[in-house]
């Protein structure tokens, strides 16, 4: 059967492929979509469906112009997945997919449907095996946690701000933030701001993963006008530390490859690279 396009999912849609995100990432050892694409499937908010006989096959979901796909494991080797990154192809001039992980069928499918490699996201770990080291917040910057119903137009327009050229972390809107605020795993207590002249200077947001259970820093920015002040590495201690404080036995998080000032910070804070995601682009 061919893949069909699904404005909406049903009750038992949704049902369905989450249940194959999470065949794959027990059978793959690392989770064939990402946070936003597995929000828009909870949310019912439209999939490409692939079936096999009466059985849910695969699912792709489309968020722009960036699409993830994931394929049942038992139902692997049948042109599902190549199916499925077809159709997400024919619905946009130009599509970017992802590859979490790299793993070496999905690189072999972009390729032989003619996708090339442009731009990778590096996870990184660290364990949380020794002490710290003590956060020296600057002269004139007060460090504090998110309010919610307070702080959300200064958090949005800071970030805004900090990842004006970012593909996905700039272009987040009310509607993005507020989801999250909804999730199981959010905590204000986990998410601190900077502010300095009476503004948001920066912020790091902090989550933690129920499997593992594992902290992550979630996001990290500092508004172009307060940088130099050695507020991003700040920010990140004063976030380790809470997740350390927690009693959790490590911490990860995901870096652009071309961020060599933020790599570089982690690897001082202790991180090493663990795994690599890839997005691939049938234009370039």
């Amino acid at each position: 059967m061919s893949p069909v396009v699904r404005e909406e999912l049903t009750d038992d849609e949704v049902t369905a492929a989450l249940e194959i995100t999470e065949e794959a990432a027990a059978a793959d050892g690392v989770r064939p979509m990402g946070e936003s694409a597995l929000l828009r499937l909870r949310d019912g908010r439209g999939a490409v469906l692939t079936y096999d006989g009466d059985t849910l096959a695969g699912v792709a979901v489309l968020d722009g112009d960036t699409g993830e796909l994931a394929v049942r494991p038992s139902l692997r080797r049948r042109g599902h997945g190549r199916g499925l990154l077809t159709a997400l192809a024919g619905q946009v001039p130009s599509l970017n997919v992802w590859a979490h992980g790299e793993l070496p069928a999905a690189v072999a499918l972009a390729g032989a449907l003619g996708f090339e490699r442009f731009r990778a996201l590096l996870q990184m770990r660290r364990p949380f095996d020794g002490p710290l080291p003590e956060v020296a917040v600057p002269p004139g910057v007060r460090l504090r946690t998110f309010e919610v119903g307070r702080d959300e137009d200064a958090w949005l327009r800071t970030n805004a701000r900090a990842f004006a050229h970012h593909p996905e972390q700039g272009r987040w809107t009310r509607e993005d933030l507020e989801r999250r605020e909804r999730e199981p795993w959010f905590s204000p207590e986990g998410f601190f701001l900077a502010e300095r002249d009476g503004g948001l200077a920066g912020f790091h947001w902090t989550k933690v993963h129920e499997d593992g259970p594992v902290g992550e820093v979630y996001v990290v920015g500092v508004d172009p006008d307060a940088q130099g002040l050695g507020l991003g590495r700040v920010l990140t201690l004063a976030g380790l530390r809470h997740l350390q404080g927690l009693g959790l036995p490590a911490v990860m998080l995901y870096v652009d490859e071309s961020n060599t000032a933020a790599t570089a910070l982690y690897g001082k804070l202790g991180f090493e690279l663990a795994a690599t995601d890839a997005m691939y682009g049938n234009s370039r």
